[in-house]
């Protein structure tokens, strides 16, 4: 299901999931104009990094995309609808804004990339042997805690 708000609709006042509508949950407050460029700023370089993490393994894209999401809609307007309404991201900030759920394939999809890059980090350490073994054991402990955390987040209510 795509999710395709209208302007109106970006303060997640329906939830697409359910017939009935959830209690509104507004946006952040605004901030003040000395703090909206930095908000500007994490927006833009939390975005980029979610688009490096599409093609880089072991770079998550959706807690990127989600942190883009949250800067955004503190600093920039346009740029926050254009993540709310994408076909792809729009979604994925959806669910989690309404329920801080994550849907099952997003789930798989880290979980698999995690496994690939660890095993990337190991084949590297038994092929170089120049590197020390907290090198390694010290990323993928970070990718056992995130997959951990990923898999306890709610999966989103399910359409009809």
């Amino acid at each position: 299901m795509v999710f395709a708000p209208s302007v109106a609709d970006l303060g997640y006042k329906v939830d697409v999931h359910q017939p009935s509508p959830p209690p509104p949950r507004d946006l952040p407050d605004a901030r003040p104009v000395r703090f909206r460029w930095a908000w500007w700023l994490l927006a833009y370089a939390s975005l980029g990094m979610g688009i490096v993490g599409v093609f880089v393994p072991g770079l998550p894209t959706t807690v990127f995309i989600l942190v883009a999401a949250y800067a955004a809609s503190r600093g920039s307007e346009r740029l926050h609808r254009y993540l709310v309404i994408h076909p792809r991201f729009g979604p994925m900030i959806h669910d989690w804004h309404l329920h801080r759920a994550v849907s099952r394939r997003a789930k798989w999809a880290a979980t698999w990339t995690m496994l690939a890059s660890a095993a990337i980090l190991v084949a590297l350490m038994l092929w170089t042997a120049s590197h020390r073994w907290w090198m390694v054991a010290l990323p993928i402990a970070c990718m056992a805690v995130v997959a951990a955390w990923l898999w306890r987040r709610p999966e989103p209510p399910r359409a009809g």
